[in-house]
């Protein structure tokens, strides 16, 4: 009777393991299926300022060259503009003015102003200062302070990114030169992905990320510091290769991501989730923007002067990038403190903050630059 009974028991208890394997199993086999069929893929959100970037775009067309017959004209409203927001907010007022004194680059500063003063639509004071053109503002009535009009670059969260990046200077120029992207457009979608995930509650954070101030590295859904998913990354490879492709960046791109052992699955996901080297997190992020541009060039709709709109493709995927006459600003929902942001407006705060500029400053272009 006992032996039937301790029988009865291991019985039961396989019965429990198999079922607990099995269970792993079916989560593993779903979780495969969400990934290779896009069920996991953020549907996005459109950004509640994307009138305001497309008013932008039209304001300022396209192009970076400044040699025009109201430079000068231009040029004095801008400052104006800029003494305007130094009373509001001298800590933007300086990255804009260290910006501008570094690329000589006024379309670009312009679009600075233009990125604050989305921040800044209900505050009539302002506008009414900025309007009043004639008027001088004393440069020394304000000292630069800490706060910005970006919200979210007042967490502290923010500091640790910057010093965290600042040790990837040397990598992101490296993909930089061999892509042909600018190191700050992949800072650029860089800061969309990371924000989010540099949250002070989260055990990560408290116990790496913020004391050693190190960039936060996925490993599941999407990879790296840069937040691949493994379908994007197979057809980021794929593109480089197919010349037929509406992606395809020509001959000198195709052996970029070459791998070196026959075990390409686990040569990918070791290069892009490796903790003490980001540098493929960062050349797939480089090429993955470079072939949109590439396809929407093509198409005869450039974007190469819309950062906004490029993080916002790169965050939603390549199966919804759909050339058209002003595209919509968004991506996935981003919660910072308690306030929503989308993907695609980090990116643009980001891009024309500012902050960082010393170590990634504009290019003569975005892509194909020359200036390293």
């Amino acid at each position: 009777m006992k032996n039937s009974g301790f029988r009865k028991i291991l019985k039961y208890l396989g019965i429990g393991v198999a079922g607990f394997f099995a269970l792993i199993g079916l989560g593993l086999t779903l979780g495969f299926f969400a990934v290779k069929f896009h069920l996991t893929n953020d549907p996005g959100v459109v950004d509640l300022n994307d009138r305001y970037f497309q008013e932008i775009k039209d304001k300022y067309g396209r192009g970076t060259n400044t040699a025009d017959a109201t430079v000068d004209f231009s040029e004095a409203r801008f400052l104006h503009n800029l003494s305007v927001l130094g009373k509001y907010y001298p800590a933007n007022a300086y990255y804009i003015q260290n910006a501008y004194y570094q690329s000589h680059n006024l379309k670009e500063a312009q679009r600075m102003i233009e990125a604050v003063n989305i921040h800044m639509q209900d505050n009539a004071e302002y506008h009414a200062e900025v309007a009043n053109f004639v008027e001088n503002s004393d440069p020394q009535q304000s000292k630069i302070k800490a706060k910005s009009v970006f919200e979210w670059m007042n967490i502290r969260e923010w500091q640790d990114f910057k010093l965290a990046v600042a040790k990837d200077k040397n990598l992101i120029d490296s993909a930089a030169i061999l892509t042909g992207v600018e190191p700050r457009m992949i800072v650029a979608v860089l800061v969309g992905e990371q924000i989010r995930l540099f949250n002070s509650n989260r055990e990560a954070y408290k116990k790496w990320i913020g004391p050693l101030k190190i960039l936060s590295v996925e490993t599941t859904f999407s990879l790296g510091v840069t937040g691949i998913k493994v379908p994007t990354a197979q057809t980021i490879e794929k593109n480089l290769k197919d010349s037929t492709s509406i992606f395809y960046l020509g001959k000198q791109y195709e052996s970029l991501l070459d791998f070196k052992t026959k075990n390409i699955q686990q040569e990918r996901f070791n290069r892009l989730t490796s903790y003490k080297n980001h540098f493929y997190s960062y050349m797939y992020a480089a090429l993955n923007v470079k072939q949109i541009n590439a396809q929407w060039e093509r198409a005869g709709y450039p974007i190469s002067d819309r950062p906004e709109i490029l993080a916002t493709l790169y965050n939603i995927g390549f199966e919804v990038s759909v050339p058209k006459e002003n595209p919509l600003v968004g991506g996935s929902g981003i919660n910072i403190k308690g306030k929503s942001y989308t993907f695609g407006s980090v990116a643009y705060e980001f891009y024309y903050s500012g902050e960082l500029f010393d170590l990634f400053p504009f290019k003569n272009s975005r892509f194909d630059f020359t200036d390293v």
